[in-house]
C-alpha cells in the first residue's frame, strides 16, 4: 500500500521504515529539512539497532522516501499516519499543538478520501478532535477516517518490537478503514485488536502506566528488602514465577525514566482528573519513583560522607540500553544531583555522550569503560548496559583511590563484589 508518515522521530522513523521493509511505499515527512536532507544523505538523527541498515536497504529499493512537504506525503499516500512528538506540559498535561496543526496540513492537501492513523500517543477523546480538525479545515470537503493505532515500541528494541509485535491495536469509528488496516499489518503476522478510538486511545496509557506501577512496586519492595536483610533479586525471581505476575519489570533500580513513562504517567493521572477521578495509585507510583533516586543519592552521600570535591566515576548516562537517548534519563539525572552536591563527574556511555554534552556541563568524558575509575573516589553503575559486565573489575579496583562502588542496575554479584575487596552498595540487597 501507498503509505505516508508525518514525523520522522523515534516512532515515525522506526514505523516507516519497518513499513517499507514489509512491502508497502513509504514516504516519511519532516518539517525539518535539515532532518530530511540527513536522511536522503544516508546518515541517520538517532542511534536505533538495525535501523540504519533497513533505511539504507529500503531506500536503494525505492520503498522509502523522505521529505519535508506535507502536500506531497498527503497526495502520494492513500494512508497517512500521524508521528509526530506529544510532549508535556507544566502541569502535566500533554502538549496537542503538533496534533493538531499537522491535522490541519493534512486536511488542506486532501483531495481525495484518506485514513488518518494517529500513532503518537495522545489523551483519550483526540481522535475525534483530530477527525473535527480535519473535517473542518478540509476544503475539498472529501471523506476522511480517523483511526488510532498506538506504538509498543521499546527504544532500542523497537526494530525487532515492530517487525514481531506481540498485538495491534486499530481504533475506529466505523468498519471502512478495518480492510485497508488489517492489509498494512498483514506481513507481520500478529493478533490484531479493533476497538473503538476512544479505548485504542487508552490502551496506550493504561499498559504504560501499568508497567510503571510494576517497576515502582519491585522499588518499594527494594526498600523493605533492605530493611529486613532480604535480597530483592529472590523476592522478585519468586514472584516473577507466578504466571499471573511474570518476571519482566520487576527489576530494582534508580526508577523508571526516559521520553514515555513519565510523560504518559503524569498525562493519564491528569486525564483521569479531567474526567473527575482521582487516580490515587498512580500519584503513589510517581512519589516512589522520586523517591528511589533519592535514597540512592543519601546512600552515596553517607558512603563518602562529603561530595564536595570527590571525584565520581559513571558508567552509563542514557535512560536504557541501545540507545542514545537522555531525554528524562535517572542516570542523567544521578550524574546532575552529584555535581549539585560539588562532585567531580568521569563519565562513559557506548551512544549517548554527544547528546549528553549538551547537558551535562564540566564532566570528563572518556571513551573506553575500563578508564572510568582512574583517580575516582567511587564508581557508579547508573545504566543497565550488558557490557558494562564485562568491566575489568581488578582494573577498576585498582584504579580507584577507594574500592566502592555503588551498582544502581543490581548488575554485579554482591558476594562476589565483596570477596574481590569492594566495598559494593546496590538496590535492595546487604
Amino acid at each position: 500500500m501507498k503509505l505516508s508518515i508525518i514525523g520522522t522521530g523515534y516512532v515515525g522513523l522506526v514505523t516507516g521504515t519497518c513499513f517499507a521493509q514489509a512491502g508497502h511505499n513509504v514516504i516519511c515527512v519532516d518539517n525539518d529539512p535539515n532532518k530530511v536532507k540527513l536522511l536522503k544523505s544516508g546518515g541517520m538523527p538517532i542511534y536505533e539497532p538495525g535501523l540504519d541498515e533497513l533505511v539504507r536497504i529500503n531506500v536503494k529499493a525505492g520503498r522509502l522516501h523522505f521529505t519535508h512537504d506535507t502536500k506531497e506525503g498527503v497526495d502520494n499516500s492513500d494512508v497517512v499516519f500521524i508521528a509526530v512528538p506529544t510532549p508535556p506540559n507544566a502541569d502535566g498535561s500533554v502538549d496537542l499543538s503538533f496534533i493538531e496543526g499537522v491535522s490541519r496540513e493534512i486536511a488542506a492537501a486532501m483531495t481525495s478520501y484518506k485514513i488518518v492513523v494517529d500513532k503518537s500517543t495522545v489523551p483519550v477523546k483526540t481522535g475525534e478532535k483530530v477527525a473535527e480538525t480535519i473535517k473542518r479545515y478540509c476544503k475539498a470537503k472529501v471523506d476522511v477516517d480517523v483511526v488510532s493505532n498506538p506504538e509498543f515500541l521499546r527504544e532500542g528494541f523497537a526494530v525487532e518490537d515492530f517487525m514481531k509485535p506481540d498485538r495491534v491495536v486499530i481504533g475506529v469509528a466505523s468498519e471502512r478503514p478495518v480492510a485497508a488496516m488489517r492489509e498494512i499489518y498483514a506481513p507481520y503476522n500478529a493478533p490484531i485488536i479493533v476497538t473503538d478510538i476512544n479505548s485504542a486511545e487508552l490502551i496506550k496509557h493504561a499498559a504504560n502506566s501499568f508497567l510503571a506501577l510494576k517497576i515502582s512496586y519491585i522499588n518499594a519492595i527494594s526498600v523493605i528488602c533492605e530493611m529486613s536483610g532480604a535480597n530483592v533479586q529472590d523476592v522478585a525471581n519468586g514472584m516473577g514465577m507466578d504466571i499471573r505476575i511474570g518476571r519482566k519489570f520487576l527489576d530494582a533500580s534508580l526508577g523508571f525514566g526516559g521520553s514515555c513513562f513519565p510523560k504518559d504517567l503524569s498525562a493519564f493521572i491528569t486525564i483521569s482528573q479531567e474526567l473527575g477521578y482521582n487516580f490515587g495509585l498512580l500519584k503513589e507510583v510517581q512519589r516512589i519513583n522520586s523517591e528511589q533516586m533519592d535514597r540512592f543519592v543519601k546512600k552515596i552521600s553517607e558512603t563518602l560522607w562529603v561530595l564536595k570535591g570527590k571525584k565520581i566515576g559513571v558508567l552509563g548516562l542514557a535512560f536504557k540500553q541501545n540507545t542514545d537517548d537522555v531525554r528524562m534519563s535517572p542516570a542523567l539525572e544521578l550524574c546532575q544531583r552529584l555535581q549539585k552536591e560539588g562532585a567531580q563527574l568521569r563519565v562513559y556511555d557506548p551512544q549517548a555522550m554527544e547528546k549528553a554534552k549538551t547537558i551535562l556541563k564540566e564532566a570528563t568524558y572518556v571513551s573506553d569503560m575500563n578508564d572510568v575509575a582512574e583517580g575516582c573516589d567511587a564508581l557508579v553503575i547508573a545504566t543497565e548496559l550488558p557490557q558494562f559486565k564485562k568491566l575489568d573489575l581488578e582494573r577498576a579496583r585498582k584504579a580507584l583511590t577507594h574500592p566502592i562502588m555503588f551498582d544502581g542496575r543490581n548488575l554485579f554479584d554482591a558476594k562476589e563484589m565483596e570477596h574481590l575487596g569492594f566495598i559494593y552498595k546496590s538496590i535492595g540487597r546487604r
